[in-house]
């Protein structure tokens, strides 16, 4: 063993997350959390009955189905349709998941061999380089910039190369919020098709647009039959901790991405799935309400990080506002920040320079989560205005 570390070398530098990182100290220090992106209440009271009663009923206790058990599947089919007017079929092109987090993972791993190359909006979702990492391939970074947070379509066209196999999209975006327009989606799926490339999307937070509207990348011309479509239940019901996701696309994507996922999870969360299908035939009511409660609480931390002398960006979507600190803290990079911040005044954010891979684009941007009671929220932002943050 001499010689050679024990952990892959692909992962080098990755370690513990900054989210368990974050929430460690929070727990050490009562601080409040506004690092890691969970509600801290829990989703519609119907939808956790559902749970409770599928384990009553002895459905999903023992293994279910490897691709999901029929009702989430149908459940899921169902959604697209509603949504967005895309046709599924749920035994063929529909598969359940660990979350979207192993969605991402399977994918990765079905799609990718060493040497292919993967380009992905940066700042990125910590699992995206940890994934394409562990399937030997290489990231390519597209840098968005504040304030607006736009892709430069011009740069992602220059970065294809004949290595390049996937496009890794996130919209709704985190951590900056950024949703991508028609316009946007159109360049990006005239790329994907005049470069014969796959495309992974992570759409985890599609019902969380406070601007704009979502729209499957999946849905735009040339684009079924090379795109995988990843979505989860969590973020949608605040029932993170359930960690039920899925997968859409043609028959022989998610076939690929099938053959990964059995011999990563095999299978989860099985009451859990049951209370999901129940959970994606929530009336429009719930998912509108829902989408302006988080906007009103957008709004409100954003205008209490905006009084504490943040420069704030405000989020079109998902549950995060990303911030820069420049100003407040001059001289300060945003980690040395983040880990003072609890002590300074009881309060948790995440650094964005850890979702780069060129640091310096972030090193001032600071990131909280608003999917918090209104009260929590403001007993924030009245620490954070009340800190002393000269020295």
């Amino acid at each position: 063993m001499e010689g050679r570390p024990l952990l892959n070398r692909g992962l080098d530098g990755l370690g513990t997350t900054i989210f368990a990182e974050m929430s460690a100290l929070a727990l050490a220090t009562g601080a409040i959390n506004l690092g890691q992106g969970f509600p801290d209440t829990d989703g519609p009271e119907s939808v956790r009955e559902a749970a409770v009663r599928a384990l009553r009923d002895g459905r999903g206790n023992q293994y279910p189905p490897g691709p999901g058990v029929p009702e989430l599947r149908a459940a899921v089919a169902d959604h697209q349709r509603r949504f967005y007017g895309l046709d599924f079929d749920p035994d063929t092109e529909v598969l359940v998941t660990a979350g979207a987090t192993e969605a991402i993972a399977a994918a990765m791993l079905a799609l990718l061999e060493p040497g292919d190359e993967v380009i992905a909006f940066e700042p990125f979702y910590d699992s995206y380089a940890a994934c394409i990492a562990m399937a030997g391939a290489k990231r390519v970074p597209l840098t968005l910039h504040a304030p607006g947070f736009r892709p430069d379509l011009d740069a992602l066209r220059a970065a294809v190369t004949r290595r390049t196999r996937v496009l890794l999209l996130n919209s709704p975006h985190n951590p900056t919020g950024m949703v991508l327009t028609p316009a946007e989606l159109a360049a990006i799926a005239a790329i994907a098709v005049e470069h014969d490339l796959l495309v992974v999307t992570d759409e985890v937070y599609e019902h969380l647009v406070f601007d704009g509207a979502h729209t499957p990348l999946i849905s735009l011309p040339g684009m079924r039959d090379r795109t995988v479509s990843i979505s989860s239940a969590g973020k949608t019901f605040s029932f993170t901790g359930w960690k039920v996701g899925w997968v859409t696309g043609s028959q022989e994507l998610v076939a690929a991405v099938r053959t990964t996922k059995q011999f990563l999870t095999y299978v989860a969360s099985g009451p859990f799935q049951y209370a999901v299908a129940e959970a994606l035939a929530l009336p429009d009511t719930y998912y509108t309400a829902f989408r302006d409660d988080l906007r009103a609480k957008r709004d409100l931390l954003s205008a209490g990080l905006t009084d504490a002398g943040f420069t704030t960006y405000t989020p079109q979507g998902t549950y995060f506002i990303t911030t820069d600190i420049s100003a407040l803290a001059p001289g300060t990079d945003a980690f040395t920040f983040c880990r003072a911040l609890p002590a300074k005044c009881g309060v948790v954010a995440v650094p964005n320079s850890v979702f780069y891979d060129h640091p310096t684009a972030g090193r001032t941007q600071v990131r909280f989560a608003f999917c918090k009671k209104p009260e929590v929220l403001t007993d924030a932002a009245d620490r954070l205005r009340k800190a002393d943050f000269s020295g």
